[in-house]
């Protein structure tokens, strides 16, 4: 709710149907003057009509203090008004209960006709009034003062008070007006600071979700390897010192690929970390700027994963040729015209080619791979596929550990790019992996 809209239900602490105590304090003020008035005016009315004195001042003072019900029963107060009218009496309560009819929310047919007998009251008693005083000597003008002292009179105590009762009723409904507005603004503004929360949420979710499938797909194969060449350099360290040595090398130069990976993923992260501190001084309520700027930060997220510099397939005979160097004997298969594709599409079949072969090193060592890559007109297609093990023992003779991630990580590499992911065990007692990754 807003300022406005909270001072307005705090104000409505009244008596009865007061809105506001300073409200009843006015119309208990009104109604007083209104009932001393009548009871004066009652005095005249009860000498011409032959009644007690007393009876037309408690009449009067009844009936003046009815403007005190004007804000409950508006209509009743102008009704009452255009009773006692012949009487002379009520004036003040006839122009208060215009002013307040007209101000209600009430059909404009009730209104127009309630003034309409007000103005044809005052002007009948008028007209017999003013006639009266001709015909006894009171007053010496002409006859046309008679229906131009009527006419003005009824005019001056309606018009007015209408008129201007309509403006405050019309003022009254236009603040109200802009006040559920505003409210309804605020409740507005307040589900899009929600909506760019649980998006900025999302964003960073989706985010973390990448960076630990890059950190696997950066981290598990090399280190797999190295742990591959590293039991084999212990197992032939005493025997044959030369092929030792080749390990040797080969573990240097992977874990120093690994750590230059590694180094430019961190770097990533950490110019993230400054655009993530400025963002979190934005407080919530700037409700556009939170808006734009998850909206940006998805753009740029999909951006530079789309443009990063990652893996393609021309690299993939480097990665088979590392496998083979750790005693997997693996051959690959190309099918169809060799062309290039979008990164994020290269990057993918990279990842699962590598993904599957590390899955190899860890479940089957020893085992015989094959590679297949198909370069179709609207898609490519890349299968990995297994042979049993040649030694039951070998598949965990390294010790490799398992997060049980990378089928995960695949699978949602592949559906992102709307590709398809299929893996399983074959008849044979091997694995199969298969990706399906349409080419645009």
């Amino acid at each position: 709710m807003t300022t406005t809209g909270e001072d307005h239900a705090r104000g409505l602490t009244g008596p009865w149907w007061w809105a506001r105590w300073r409200s009843a304090v006015l119309d208990g003020s009104l109604a007083l003057v209104s009932a001393v008035e009548c009871g004066a005016e009652g005095i005249p009315f009860a000498r011409d009509a032959g009644i007690p004195v007393s009876l037309g001042i408690v009449f009067g003072l009844i009936a003046g203090s009815m403007l005190l019900l004007r804000r409950k029963w508006p209509i009743a107060v102008v009704l009452v008004a255009i009773a006692i009218t012949p009487a002379q009496m009520g004036f003040l309560m006839g122009i208060v209960g215009l002013y307040t009819l007209a101000a209600c929310e009430l059909p404009r047919r009730i209104i127009v006709a309630l003034a309409g007998m007000s103005l044809l009251g005052t002007m009948i008693v008028t007209f017999v009034r003013v006639r009266q005083d001709m015909a006894r000597g009171d007053l010496t003008l002409g006859d046309w003062f008679v229906p131009f002292a009527s006419i003005t009179t009824s005019l001056g105590l309606t018009a007015p008070p209408l008129l201007l009762g309509l403006y405050v009723g019309a003022r009254r409904r236009l603040m109200e007006s802009l006040r559920e507005r505003a409210d309804s603004l605020e409740r507005e503004l307040q589900l899009l600071a929600e909506r760019a929360e649980e998006r900025a949420e999302w964003a960073r979710n989706e985010e973390r979700t990448r960076i630990a499938r890059e950190m696997h797909d950066v981290v598990a194969h090399r280190v797999s390897l190295m742990v591959v060449h590293a039991a084999a350099l212990q197992a032939v360290a005493r025997k044959d010192p030369e092929k030792a040595v080749k390990n040797a090398a080969l573990v240097g130069d992977m874990g120093r690929q690994a750590l230059t990976e590694l180094r430019e993923m961190l770097g990533v992260l950490r110019a993230g970390d400054g655009v993530d501190r400025r963002s979190a001084s934005v407080p919530l309520a700037a409700v556009g700027l939170a808006a734009a700027e998850a909206a940006s930060r998805a753009d740029a997220e999909e951006a530079a994963e789309a443009g990063a510099d990652g893996p393609c397939l021309s690299e993939l005979e480097e990665l088979i040729g590392q496998s083979e160097a750790a005693g997997m004997v693996v051959r690959l298969t190309v099918e169809g015209e060799v062309r290039s594709y979008a990164a994020a599409v290269e990057q993918t079949a990279y990842r699962v080619v590598q993904e599957a072969l590390t899955n190899v090193h860890k479940h089957a060592a020893g085992a015989k791979t094959h590679v297949r890559l198909a370069h179709r007109r609207a898609e490519i297609a890349m299968q990995v596929e297994n042979e049993p093990p040649q030694e039951p023992g070998s598949a965990s003779a390294a010790r490799l550990p398992s997060g049980g991630n990378g089928l995960v990580g695949m699978r949602e590499r592949v559906v992102a790019l709307g590709g398809v992911f299929v893996s399983g065990p074959t008849d044979a007692g091997g694995f199969r992996v298969s990706a399906v990754i349409p080419a645009a």
